[in-house]
């Protein structure tokens, strides 16, 4: 997974890119290697995050995502740039990552099953936003394009802002390796355009989600002016707005696959 400067800089080459696609994805990544299936060493994660956020494509990168307990690993200059999981504030950390709730001076993303979407209510009323995990390393932990839409609808009705994980790093939903293994399981993945466009048509107030979230062609999704899918758009504005106001970012142990695909997709 590490890559030298020269060799990174050639895969991110920039690119014209259409004004709906940068409001829908700019800032959308936070890079979180240190995670399965990445499982880089943190050294190795730092100095790749480095290397995005000094290339072509930097504007489409967010945080590093990092443990509490690897936090003396992270050097002082990342601080202010960082989104740690814990269960407790940390000064030098953007926003934290939790299982529950948490007290801090900084955004906190908790995380919340699709299964108990009544803990959305408590999220809330805590001050804080949500969180959701959208796959993992084991077919059996994808949930549904029905349980991931009904979490996005729930934080649509409540106006609760949110955060996605694991799993998100294609741009369209398919089935892909779930880890770098050569004999990795397999399995349908969600993907990040499906995702940020389905939120977005939540947040401005579409209630039938579930087929943009499972949509699997690449087609489907184009954007110039505006963003599509299929016959619905929304403007830049409204990208800008839903991203700003909603869904805020999507965790991904890997920067250069979504810049890879889009790519390969013409997107960018």
């Amino acid at each position: 997974m590490k890559i030298c400067q020269e060799a990174m800089n050639k895969q991110l080459m920039s690119t014209a890119v259409a004004p709906a696609l940068r409001a829908l994805l700019e800032g959308f990544i936070d890079y979180a290697g240190v995670f399965p299936p990445a499982k880089l060493p943190v050294d190795t994660a730092i100095a790749n995050f480095g290397v995005y956020r000094e290339s072509d494509h930097a504007w489409m990168l967010r945080w590093f995502v990092i443990s509490a307990a690897e936090m003396a690993a992270v050097p002082a200059e990342l601080d202010g740039s960082l989104s740690v999981l814990g269960a407790a504030d940390d000064e030098r950390a953007a926003t934290i990552e939790s299982v529950g709730v948490v007290k801090a001076r900084r955004p906190v993303y908790c995380e919340v099953s699709p299964s108990n979407l009544e803990q959305l209510d408590i999220v809330r009323q805590n001050g804080c936003f949500a969180k959701i995990r959208t796959g993992g390393i084991k077919p059996e932990a994808i949930p549904s394009s029905a349980d991931v839409s009904s979490f996005i609808l729930a934080c649509a009705e409540r106006g609760l802002p949110f955060k996605a994980t694991a799993g998100l790093h294609h741009p369209v939903r398919a089935e892909y390796a779930l880890t770098y293994e050569t004999d990795a399981p397999r399995a349908v993945m969600h993907g990040f355009l499906n995702v940020l466009m389905a939120s977005a048509f939540a947040w401005h107030g579409k209630r039938e989600i579930e087929s943009v979230v499972a949509e699997t062609d690449p087609t489907a999704f184009w954007f110039d002016d505006s963003g599509h899918w299929r016959n619905e758009s929304l403007s830049v504005e409204e990208l800008r707005e839903a991203r700003s106001k909603f869904v805020h970012s999507v965790g991904s142990c890997s920067f250069e696959e979504p810049v890879q695909e889009l790519h390969l997709l013409g997107l960018i």
